[in-house]
């Protein structure tokens, strides 16, 4: 007779408890690297002829993604060739040295490709240099700093390097967070472009990003990378925690606790209301993005917001 430590689909001892109940290491195993490439094919994220970006940090989701896009790739015949990751390196001291390490090993380990572009080499200033000249006029946030900055690297370089996709390690409690987030700053228009394929509509000038982790929550995909023996350091960006979805996700968490399944209840009802969000954004008259007249990406306005930091920097 099993019991509630019991796997549910065999007699061995379970190692998580799952909402459909317990499961052990093989079958854990097995029902996360399922859950994947179900994902994958349900919403179509990724074609034969895609040239694939991974963008990679060397954190617990980049790592698995990398390395269960390559698997999806060799199971359905693809050539490695169309895939490769990219890291960017923001110049945060004592933390993004530690992941870049662990990836360029998992990289080297697994044959994957792996392109490195830095903040320092693109602006002049690591986020470390940039951020308090910034902070001092403006306010603004490292993770703002960060964020405009990184997007802006990503898809130059994925589209120099020629990706038709970016793929991110976006897990479901990241997705949760960003609902949340987008609701109590009334960014509905936002949050249209959320789901596991990102945007609202392709855009020649931007690489479509796609989430194969999407319904993976983060306590799945760190227990996967501890029995895959994946090395990784798990500690967090210094910045984060001055972040505001570091409330967002201390919130989630502790409704989590309290009340099981609340992050996934979250994506399921978000996901009910996504076409419509879609359908809303998709009607409403907007200028297509023009290209920045100062570094020629893409902008909504003449100059893009990473080119509008540089100049903060810069008069500063």
């Amino acid at each position: 007779m099993s019991n509630q430590n019991s796997c549910s689909k065999c007699e061995k001892k379970g190692i998580i408890l799952l909402q459909h109940g317990a499961l052990c290491q093989n079958h854990f195993l097995s029902y996360f690297e399922e859950k994947v490439f179900k994902t994958i094919n349900k919403y179509n994220l990724l074609n034969r002829d895609d040239k694939i970006c991974i963008a990679a940090s060397g954190g617990k989701d980049s790592l698995t993604v990398l390395y269960l896009t390559k698997k999806y790739l060799e199971e359905k015949k693809i050539s490695k060739e169309n895939l490769f990751a990219l890291v960017i390196d923001e110049g945060i001291n004592n933390y993004r040295e530690h992941t870049l390490s662990d990836l360029k090993e998992f990289c080297n380990n697994y044959d994957i490709p792996l392109k490195v572009v830095t903040n320092k080499e693109e602006f002049g200033y690591t986020l470390d240099e940039a951020y308090p000249i910034i902070n001092k006029e403006t306010k603004k946030k490292p993770c703002n700093i960060c964020g405009v900055w990184r997007r802006y690297l990503l898809n130059k370089y994925a589209r120099q390097f020629g990706a038709t996709k970016i793929i991110t390690g976006h897990n479901l409690d990241d997705e949760a967070q960003a609902v949340l987030m987008n609701i109590f700053k009334a960014n509905t228009k936002l949050s249209a472009g959320l789901g596991p394929i990102s945007g609202t509509k392709e855009q020649d000038l931007f690489v479509q990003r796609v989430k194969p982790l999407y319904f993976c929550t983060e306590k799945e995909t760190r227990l996967y990378t501890v029995l895959k023996g994946f090395k990784v350091d798990f500690t967090e960006c210094p910045y984060a925690a001055d972040g505001f979805r570091a409330n967002i996700r201390d919130m989630l968490n502790d409704f989590e606790n309290k009340y099981k399944g609340t992050k996934q209840s979250i994506i399921n009802s978000f996901l009910a209301m996504l076409p419509l969000l879609k359908e809303q954004a998709r009607g409403e008259s907007y200028a297509p993005p023009t290209r920045c007249t100062i570094c020629t990406e893409p902008a909504n306005k003449d100059v893009c917001n990473a080119c509008v930091l540089k100049e903060e920097l810069k008069n500063a």
